[in-house]
């Protein structure tokens, strides 16, 4: 018989349906039931993805003795960390607290009644090994701790729920103080002592994408010069797209590398990854004109709209597995004498020196996974061939492998919507297509973006997830600053006036349900939101970026934009309340640095009107260059109420030109013109607020 998770959109909850453990989802239903039965709670996060929440799950979840023990003592709730990152922020942090170790999926954590936890950890084996407990022999000891032990407990209880009060930022003492440039140099500086000089990246192994912090650094670049900033993104960025964390048949990237070479990678593919590195790679490329930067972004891009984007409705799904068969990484690998017996011999005289099939395995000892161990021109040296001859084998040959290898078994895909992450991959899309002049990705994200605005926006409130149909739970802060910023940059790629009407909808929603209105900043979850036994307020950046972070660059944006002083003073307050984290770590709050970068020196912003097709050519022209501060919005003359900083007249003796320009910083604005190299110009000359 199927639990309660049977009826779930989660396709997580899902995967748990038919174990014997009498799971329930996170609910009312759950806690009234813990407190009438006086049971603890075994809570236990995951996500589809997860492969050691699969090890977990087929090791203990799906066993009859351990889950009769679990049934016995125990309410046993499954909560997917994607659907609700508001209960995996809690417990996150509160098994830190409790365990002083660093968390992870799965989470194990055991709570009273009224959901404050008192014992956990992440994986857990059925029987003792690894230097941990085993799973079933540990179930009564932790049921009979919670009867037996009930004071200590509540003692420890308190302590925990103070020490998550403390996380809160404390708010400022005097809002009068001068919020500096020097956070901005000091990031660099943090993340510049944790850069891999040799393999590229930030940190040793595991190694992690980083994209925010790479982002930071190309602007830091644009922004300042600072040749450190571009040398960590442009080394990193290169070393990840040779790797094996990247996909080199098939385009996008994994979550991370488990080795300090990218060679070896955790073999999940999620969307909030790909979303951010193909906006990075395209402002890498602008940068550096690095051809290898144009080809991942194309091939990134590719996998997106086949893989990942739902052809019927619009929406991106969330995740690829690591696994299929039961095994990580079966999908992606290769023998030699698989690639052989496909291949033509000439064929497989570039790709095995290439991808190093012609070396030892390097995964599992058995498998060989792609990665780039020679460069092709050493490739086409050591053959004695030109380059482009190279070139074309590898392009043929990739070509045969990919097709042979989606004949495979593949791997699940978790194909619930999230707001937050289609806003990410929104936002790389738009921006891609805005670089590289390509219709078919701007038509992508705005399908997406379509999809939200349809589906997941009810009776103006925003909702969290969809699936099968169904859109729930109320949306988190995360949804709203993602997909204001995302929309912001839609709109630079080609302006909708439904565009504008959502960003302003969201904007409104962060002001009215998720500020806070006595100190600053923004909490993760709305006002009327289920009470939870804490309201986080996050800043520190994590796999994605900060929600306070992204909402007030994305307000101020918008603030510009429409001249909106309610938006930039929400902004301001929210960068206020982080200062002081920011000048103690600044590269943990790279994402709010932005937005003080940005409330320092307010962006430029470009407005054109005039003739679609001329607008589109200016604006093509315009973002060849990197200008991380300048907004570029393009504003059609058949559209008609617009708001007054958007509906600009031609300047004098202009009416009849195709394109008219306005050049704006702060409030402060040059004479419109008609003339593209003036416009570039002034944007290339216009100077600097002080300090930069």
């Amino acid at each position: 018989m199927p639990n309660r998770l049977a009826t779930q959109t989660s396709p997580y909850l899902q995967q748990h349906a038919n174990n014997p453990v009498d799971w329930h989802p996170w609910g009312e239903e759950a806690l009234t039931l813990a407190r009438e039965q006086d049971k603890p709670i075994l809570l236990s996060i995951g996500y589809s993805a997860c492969h050691w929440c699969h090890v977990m799950a087929h090791e203990s979840f799906e066993d009859a003795e351990v889950a009769a023990e679990m049934n016995r003592h125990f309410i046993n709730i499954k909560v997917d960390r994607e659907e609700r990152p508001d209960l995996d922020q809690i417990y996150q942090t509160a098994h830190a607290m409790l365990t002083q170790k660093n968390g992870g999926w799965p989470l194990t954590l055991f709570l009273m009644p009224g959901g404050t936890p008192f014992f956990g950890g992440t994986y857990f084996p059925k029987m003792p090994r690894y230097g941990m407990p085993g799973f079933r022999d540990l179930l009564p000891k932790i049921a009979a701790a919670y009867h037996e032990k009930r004071a200590e407990i509540q003692q420890q209880n308190a302590a925990l729920l103070e020490a998550l009060g403390r996380t809160l930022p404390a708010a400022a003492r005097d809002n009068r103080l001068e919020m500096k440039h020097a956070p901005l140099f000091a990031a660099v500086r943090g993340l510049a002592q944790a850069f891999d000089d040799v393999h590229g990246g930030i940190g040793h192994a595991p190694k992690f994408p980083h994209p925010v912090e790479l982002e930071f650094c190309l602007r830091r670049h644009a922004r300042d010069g600072e040749e450190t900033a571009l040398a960590i993104a442009q080394l990193t960025l290169t070393k990840m797209a040779e790797g094996g964390i990247y996909d080199q048949l098939g385009g996008g990237f994994c979550r991370y590398s488990v080795d300090q070479y990218w060679a070896i990678p955790h073999f999940e593919k999620m969307l909030y990854d790909n979303g951010p590195l193909i906006a990075l790679y395209s402002d890498a490329w602008r940068v550096t004109q690095q051809p290898l930067f144009k080809q991942v972004v194309a091939e990134t891009a590719a996998w997106v709209m086949r893989e990942m984007q739902s052809p019927d409705a619009g929406g991106y799904y969330s995740s690829l597995d690591a696994d299929s068969e039961h095994e990580e990484g079966k999908f992606y690998v290769w023998t030699p004498a698989e690639a052989k017996a496909l291949l033509t011999e000439e064929e497989y005289a570039v790709v095995a020196p290439h991808y190093g099939l012609d070396g030892a395995p390097n995964f599992e000892g058995r498998y060989w996974h792609l990665g780039v161990t020679k460069p092709l021109a050493a490739v086409a040296g050591k053959l004695d061939m030109p380059l482009a001859e190279c070139e074309t084998r590898l392009a043929s040959a990739r070509k045969k492998m990919l097709a042979v290898r989606e004949k495979r078994i593949w791997p699940g895909r978790d194909e619930k919507v999230l707001a937050s992450w289609n806003a990410l991959m929104i936002k790389g899309m738009a921006r891609a297509a805005r670089v590289f002049d390509e219709p078919k990705w701007l038509e992508s994200a705005q399908r997406a973006a379509d999809f939200i605005r349809s589906v997941m926006w009810r009776d103006g409130r925003l909702l969290a997830t969809y699936k099968d149909g169904r859109a729930h739970l109320n949306a988190y802060l995360d949804d709203h600053a993602f997909l204001l910023d995302a929309l912001i940059e839609l709109m630079q790629a080609e302006f909708r006036m439904n565009d504008l009407e959502f960003a302003q909808d969201l904007a409104e929603l962060l002001l009215t349900q998720f500020e806070d209105p006595e100190y600053g900043g923004f909490f993760f979850v709305s006002h009327d939101h289920e009470k939870l036994i804490h309201r986080a307020k996050p800043g520190h950046d994590s796999a994605t970026p900060s929600g306070n972070g992204v909402a007030a660059a994305a307000l101020q944006r918008l603030g510009h934009i429409l001249g909106e002083p309610r938006y930039l003073a929400a902004a301001e307050r929210a960068i206020r309340l982080f200062y002081p984290a920011l000048e103690q770590n600044p590269s943990g709050f790279v994402s709010l640095a932005t937005a003080l970068e940005e409330w320092l020196t307010p962006p430029r912003l470009v407005i054109l009107r005039g003739q679609v097709g001329e607008i589109r050519q200016w604006q093509h022209a315009l973002a060849a260059t990197y200008r991380p501060d300048t907004l570029v919005i393009g504003v059609p003359d058949n559209i008609g109420d617009l708001p007054p900083a958007l509906d600009k007249p031609a300047g004098p003796g202009q009416a009849g030109a195709a394109v008219n320009a306005w050049l704006c910083r702060g409030v402060t604005c040059l004479p419109p013109t008609a003339d593209r190299a003036a416009l570039e110009h002034a944007l290339d000359h216009m100077d600097p607020a002080p300090g930069i």
